[in-house]
């Protein structure tokens, strides 16, 4: 089978790197960034670079269309134009309504697998990020049976639980389980900054981490979110930006939810602001204790720490608060030495 990536991040990646070692898809990327690109051939994610969206779907069986929400709609329409007649285009976005709506082709099935990860880019990717994942597919009346077909059975070799879903009905329920948990916690940090100020958390503090964890999430995927579902979100001061449509208001009132929650988390610290790390690691025995030995030999202390575990417990994601930038960068170093990738958000 030949596979097309079209954005090969985490999400792209993962997808490529579970086809070619699952499916055993020979897979062509895509990425409007040349680095990431490179990165995703050096990491063995895809087999050929191609140099553009027509060359890279010329012959593919399937194209995963894998990028921020505002972008989903001309690479869906490019992949539609060169796709051969017997290929299945499908993408990851995070709403539905709006490229469903549009792309009335029979090739065309909408798709949003419910997997994800604390960190981003294409060095996280897992080929076993979609395993037991739900993932929604949002066919329409003109879409092709047999091509469904195709799509269902490569998402389940993926490790991934294909389930059909009305794409208005997709958009309704995320907006209440995925959508509005990042608005609420954005709006958490917002009050917390302002009737706090500079002040250190108080014992509650923990609590406040957990509640927090999303809010800040990258705006460039997330400035996207909150705009093509804002029909379903309705809330406080950020409610009037979302009815116009305001994408530089949602995105300043996005990142400044990010350096609210630093900035409460890190006051009353010593040795220097806090910056967080998230570690990629597989659930097993000694992990934890391999990353704070490491960093403990290399003269590095970690503040505070949470771990996020995924949902079938096979893996997870350990943030690290470190202080000051010189052991932050002494930290990653380390860490990546020992094979775990790891950003810093």
């Amino acid at each position: 089978m030949r596979i097309a990536v079209l954005g090969v991040g985490l999400i792209g990646g993962s997808v490529a790197l579970a086809a070619r070692e699952r499916a055993q898809a020979t897979v062509t990327g895509y990425d409007s960034s040349a680095d990431a690109l490179a990165e995703a051939v050096d990491r063995g994610a895809v087999d050929v670079a191609g140099d553009d969206v027509a060359a890279t779907v010329a012959d593919a069986d399937a194209v995963f269309v894998a990028a921020p929400v505002s972008a989903l709609g001309p690479l869906v329409a490019q992949a539609l134009a060169s796709a051969p007649d017997d290929c299945v285009v499908t993408d990851v976005g995070s709403t539905k309504r709006a490229v469903v709506e549009t792309y009335d082709d029979p090739r065309f099935v909408g798709g949003h697998p419910l997997a994800g990860a604390e960190t981003a880019g294409v060095a996280h990717a897992r080929a076993d990020l979609f395993d037991g994942a739900v993932w929604y597919l949002t066919p329409g009346p003109r879409t092709s049976g047999e091509l469904y077909e195709r799509l269902h059975r490569l998402l389940v070799s993926l490790g991934a639980r294909p389930t059909a879903i009305d794409a208005d009905a997709h958009d309704r329920m995320l907006a209440s389980v995925s959508h509005l948990p990042h608005v609420l916690a954005n709006v958490l940090v917002a009050q917390a900054a302002a009737t706090l100020g500079g002040e250190r958390l108080p014992a509650t503090g923990p609590s406040f981490r957990d509640a927090t964890r999303v809010a800040g999430a990258p705006s460039a995927i997330w400035t996207d979110i909150y705009l093509s579902n804002r029909d379903a979100l309705r809330l406080g001061d950020v409610r009037v930006a979302l009815e116009r449509a305001d994408a530089e208001a949602i995105t300043a009132w996005n990142d400044g939810a990010a350096g609210d929650r630093r900035r409460l988390l890190e006051a009353g610290v010593e040795g220097g602001e806090l910056f967080e790390l998230r570690v990629s690691v597989p659930n097993r025995p000694g992990v934890i204790a391999q990353l704070a030995l490491e960093l403990g030999r290399g003269g590095v202390n970690i503040p505070d720490m949470a771990l996020y575990p995924a949902e079938d417990r096979s893996s997870g994601v350990v943030a690290l608060w470190i202080a000051g930038e010189d052991d932050a960068a002494r930290a990653t170093e380390l860490i990546g030495e020992l094979g775990y990738p790891v950003a810093r958000p």
